[in-house]
């Protein structure tokens, strides 16, 4: 099962982004390439907890299987979901700005989340409710994984 606690696997990650281009077509959903960097970055640091997004902190609620299914399943997740406003940088996330720093944000974020003392990580994600280090090494690499596939990486 790969996670960003993985070396191997952190680097296959940051090999991926690093093919992305700013052109590069979706096959699915409404994010261009460089929104979708962001979306990342975004993502990477309200788990690091350097960025508090705007809106509704997570409730905590435990929802074990809906964890277990998005994270640990295997199964593939859905195309076209909608993401908080928080971290859509169609609403109140981050704007794309420069392709090759937002990029370079995506990465280095999610290095800092693979070696981040684990007590430091954020204690809850909004739809799966308690996390603990390795729920959020598995998420990051599902994470960051289904976009690459949504732009064919």
């Amino acid at each position: 099962m790969r996670t960003i606690a993985e070396g191997q696997t952190l680097r296959a990650l940051g090999d991926r982004l690093g093919r992305l281009t700013p052109d590069r077509e979706r096959r699915w959903g409404t994010l261009t390439a460089a929104e979708m960097l962001c979306h990342l970055g975004d993502a990477h640091e309200s788990v690091l907890g350097t960025r508090v997004p705007p809106g509704a902190p997570p409730s905590g609620k435990p929802r074990p299987v809906y964890k277990w299914l998005a994270l640990y399943s295997g199964i593939p997740w859905p195309k076209g979901v909608k993401t908080r406003p928080g971290v859509d940088p169609k609403t109140d996330g981050t704007h794309p700005s420069n392709f090759e720093a937002d990029r370079e944000r995506a990465i280095e974020s999610l290095k800092r989340i693979a070696v981040a003392d684990p007590a430091t990580l954020t204690p809850h994600h909004v739809m799966f409710g308690p996390m603990a280090a390795r729920d959020w090494y598995r998420w990051a690499y599902r994470h960051v994984s289904h976009h690459l596939r949504q732009f064919g990486l």
